[in-house]
């Protein structure tokens, strides 16, 4: 055998060795496989326990007894755990083992809790609703990004852009319309609207004409906007009396919002929480259906080729990150005048940050940030719902911060795992100044 194929033995043997992502993950799954069978499930109840799907009087019902379903998902981590050491040719089936033991613990955080707990039955219909609407301001900041990065501009401003619009938007409400008025409302919502433009055209003004660091001007326009609200609060909006009002008004889709057990969920609800849909379809359309958005993605990978196939990048980037500052104006809007008619100091609550950390999990696509958006958004309504459920361990109460937090440690755990394989556009947080 020659030295060179000698080599290659050596390296293949020594690349069978390397520990690689898959099997850390499957070490996880195996070590919470075996903390499930045998600490988890024999100190939960073994009282019947119920998902109910529909609402009272007479709801779908699925009843179950908590060890039982903890130990067959602790056999479900074991088994990917065993499938994350298969050799590599079997990838997929170690690949579709973890995929399907990470989708356990939804159902898994549920019967621990209800099995922690003196509740009989929680109501998964409702989650998934509550999931749905919470979502709603992610996934309009995680679109927001994505126009912004996708051609070029870091915006870490997203949280002071939808802060600002939802202050400056409930202002506009409660001084026009007396915070009573429905077509006041909506000319608030347009307001909002515009706010983010112009928040999102002062950082495209730093970053693209006087080349700040982009890191650096996103912070400033999240400083700008929280001084800036909590000005128009115990300035304007609460000397005018109005600090409360209406909100959108809540409709439904004819027989469609019928249909058993997804009805109500999926077809009845909030304008702005609807409009969330139609802009994830069209932020898609455009970008990766049109020649405008080819232009836009051009510009975030390589500025000076996209500037000698004669695209105007600095128009570009203006024109996208304005285009995300609406978007993030109508998440604003949200905030304020849908979630609740009313605004308190940074009520955002951090929902930009975990925006980024969705279209990062998205891998810059707009599906793909969706689907970050609703796993962030069932954990916000999963710590709720915890909480509601008044969840013991051997007699101690957990406290209401540690379900407060959730969403935040998901934000952790998933940038952590999905920043080895994002990969951001290219030229992103790059400065660009034209050859001609």
């Amino acid at each position: 055998m020659s030295a060179q194929a000698i080599e290659v033995a050596n390296e293949q043997r020594a690349e069978s060795r390397r520990v690689g992502r898959r099997q850390i993950t499957g070490f996880a799954f195996g070590l919470a496989g075996v903390a499930l069978i045998a600490l988890v499930a024999p100190n939960i109840t073994g009282d019947t326990r119920t998902f109910a799907f529909e609402p009272p009087p007479d709801p779908l019902e699925f009843s179950f007894d908590p060890p039982t379903v903890v130990v067959v998902i602790g056999v479900v981590y074991l088994l990917a755990a065993i499938a994350s050491f298969l050799p590599e040719r079997l990838d997929h089936w170690a690949r579709a083992a973890q995929i399907l033991a990470a989708a356990a613990t939804i159902p898994l955080i549920l019967v621990v809790a209800l099995g922690l707990s003196a509740a009989p039955a929680t109501n998964v219909t409702n989650l998934l609703d509550e999931s749905l609407v919470l979502s709603t301001p992610i996934a309009l900041g995680a679109m927001t990004g994505l126009w912004s990065e996708r051609s070029g501009i870091i915006n870490i401003g997203i949280e002071g852009t939808m802060l600002g619009s939802a202050g400056v938007g409930f202002m506009v409400f409660a001084t026009l319309g007396e915070a009573s008025s429905t077509g006041w409302l909506w000319f608030a919502v347009f307001a909002a609207v515009l706010t983010g433009g112009a928040l999102a055209l002062l950082l495209a003004v730093l970053a693209i004409r006087y080349q700040i660091n982009q890191i650096v001007a996103g912070v400033v326009i999240n400083l700008f906007a929280l001084g800036l609200t909590g000005f128009l609060r115990s300035e304007v909006i609460v000397p005018s009396g109005n600090s409360k009002g209406i909100s959108t008004a809540e409709f439904g889709f004819p027989l469609l919002e019928d249909i058993p057990i997804l009805g109500e969920t999926l077809f009845r609800g909030k304008p702005i929480h609807y409009m969330m849909f139609a802009v994830v379809f069209l932020t898609w359309l455009v970008m990766f259906r049109t020649a405008w958005g080819l232009r836009v993605r051009s510009c975030g990978e390589d500025p000076h080729a996209a500037e000698t196939l004669g695209i105007d990048v600095i128009k570009t980037r203006y024109r996208s990150v304005v285009l995300g500052g609406f978007i993030a104006g109508l998440a604003g809007a949200w905030f304020s005048m849908e979630s609740q008619s009313g605004f308190e100091d940074n009520m955002t609550n951090a929902a930009g940050f975990i925006a980024l950390a969705a279209m990062i999990f998205g891998k810059w696509t707009p599906w793909g940030a969706f689907a970050g958006a609703l796993l962030f958004g069932f954990a916000r309504a999963l710590g709720s719902r915890l909480q509601f459920l008044d969840v013991e361990i051997s007699g101690f109460g957990i406290p209401s911060e540690f379900f407060q937090s959730m969403p935040f440690a998901v934000t952790l755990v998933v940038v952590a795992g999905a920043l080895g394989r994002s990969v951001a556009p290219a030229a992103e947080g790059q400065p660009y100044s034209p050859s001609k």
